[in-house]
């Protein structure tokens, strides 16, 4: 698995965008996110039940990434149309604010070794990347069990200090 210090893959895939018909689609690659903060995080599969709650908290805390400049991009191995019907079925995720990228040939998250070795479906991972496109974050979390968006917030916020932070540490605290 790649992990903290190492560089995020490059890539090329296909995203949802837009509900907007003629607009639905556009080509990711790391040029979108090269000189900023990136939060890229992955849900096992379209169309199932933990992974709705995650899209849609991230999507409430759109605006905290864009605070802190950050880019937030989610992922999954299902393919863009799959992305795009599941928008349109699920009222929580119409409004998105963050492109819902398609890794269909896996080769992404093969390459990030996040794939469940029984069904090579990705796990619920969070990378946060740094401006320099290095990996400073890394959370993994099983298939069954949803992850904590104001935690991944906290994490981006300590990163950004450039320094050292206690446990427990939230913005407006002393660093060390």
């Amino acid at each position: 698995m790649l992990t903290i210090g190492q560089k995020f893959p490059e890539f090329k895939k296909e995203a949802v965008v837009s509900l907007e018909p003629g607009k639905e689609f556009q080509t990711l690659t790391n040029e979108d996110i090269k000189g900023k903060w990136t939060v890229f995080f992955w849900w096992p599969l379209d169309f199932t039940f933990v992974c709705p709650t995650e899209i849609t908290s991230f999507n409430a805390s759109f605006e905290e990434f864009e605070k802190r400049g950050a880019s937030l991009i989610g992922a999954s191995i299902d393919s863009q149309f799959v992305h795009l019907a599941w928008r349109n079925d699920h009222s929580g995720l119409k409004g998105l604010k963050f492109p819902m990228l398609a890794d269909t040939s896996k080769s992404l998250s093969d390459e990030l070794g996040i794939l469940e070795s029984e069904n090579k479906i990705a796990y619920r991972a969070t990378y946060i990347i740094d401006p320099e496109g290095i990996i400073q974050h890394v959370s993994i979390n099983g298939l069954n069990v949803g992850r904590n968006v104001k935690e991944t917030i906290r994490i981006l916020d300590a990163l950004q200090t450039g320094e050292l932070t206690p446990c427990d540490w939230v913005p407006g605290e002393a660093t060390l």
